[in-house]
């Protein structure tokens, strides 16, 4: 099991999230983007903001989205 930040996944804060895939680990980070849209938290709308550009741009999108992959690859198991 790996474990990321809500910020090192592009997000606004310091939640953890633990997991045994990258695919895992990005479904809980949506999940809680969800929940924070609902809560219109203004930090991470803003860091929602800034992921809807790379949008905008599909192979933006994908080389965000695989150096993330690469960035939890390289974790050490907790």
């Amino acid at each position: 099991m790996k474990s990321m930040t809500c910020k090192q996944l592009g997000g606004a804060c310091d939640k953890v999230f633990s997991a045994n895939s990258f695919d895992e680990i990005a479904k809980m980070s949506r999940d809680h983007g969800t929940e924070m849209f609902a809560k219109k938290d203004a930090e991470h709308l803003a860091a929602m903001n800034k992921m809807r550009e790379l949008m905008h741009d599909p192979n933006a999108l994908s080389a965000w989205m695989e150096s993330k992959r690469k960035e939890f690859n390289a974790l050490a198991d907790d």
